[in-house]
């Protein structure tokens, strides 16, 4: 067993509306030992698919490697639209170097209440997962049940939606398929991706969630 820390303070700022809520990086990222195209900050990793999503949604022309600039880009881009990101895993244990969610033991969680009390300007949450076991959705299920809170749901047939109401103000959250490669299996089996598969052959899954994450953050 082994200890896997996230090496990222929250990024959030005053002015914050929209909070990016995951678990961890990859191990290699508590060690500051990166692939060629890493990038030294949250969701960093070469193989995860957050920032290409991103990319293309919001045109950004980002750079894809360990140099400042790419690092500078990402959070220009955050700033700018008041989004902040506040992963909700601390730290965990596991026995195999991976990034599974389901790998994860001895979980310490973020106390991110604390965090939507402070920030008050937060009204809508990402989860860059669903609520499977270890996912963000499933941790923050937690957190809200020990105060007493509940996820009112939306019926929605395009995209997985719930309301928060907390402290006098309504959280709108999106829990998104995960930007992990290893969401594509889940993706392939999706009802909604096969019709649009079948309307154009060259719809990927990286499509998909292009389209998924544009309704989330619009």
């Amino acid at each position: 067993m082994f200890l896997h820390f996230h090496p990222y303070k929250p990024f959030i700022f005053k002015n914050t509306k929209t909070l990016i809520i995951g678990t961890l990086p990859p191990f290699r990222f508590s060690k500051k030992s990166f692939k060629s195209k890493d990038v030294d900050f949250c969701y960093g990793s070469q193989d995860n698919l957050l920032w290409q999503v991103l990319d293309k949604i919001y045109n950004l022309n980002l750079l894809y490697d360990n140099s400042k600039d790419a690092i500078k880009q990402r959070k220009e881009f955050l700033k700018s639209y008041k989004i902040g990101i506040c992963d909700i895993v601390a730290s965990c244990k596991r026995e195999n170097i991976d990034a599974s969610d389901l790998g994860m033991q001895d979980i310490i969680l973020r106390d991110l209440i604390s965090y939507l009390k402070e920030y008050k300007n937060i009204k809508k949450i990402i989860f860059t997962g669903k609520n499977s076991k270890n996912g963000p959705e499933f941790f923050f299920r937690k957190l809200i049940k020990k105060n007493n809170l509940k996820l009112q749901k939306i019926e929605n047939n395009q995209i997985r939606k719930h309301l928060l109401s907390f402290e006098n103000r309504v959280i709108t959250i999106y829990s998104l398929t995960s930007p992990s490669n290893a969401a594509n299996r889940s993706i392939a089996t999706n009802l909604l991706y096969k019709k649009r598969k079948m309307s154009n052959y060259n719809y990927s899954t990286f499509d998909f969630r292009v389209d998924e994450y544009k309704i989330a953050f619009s």
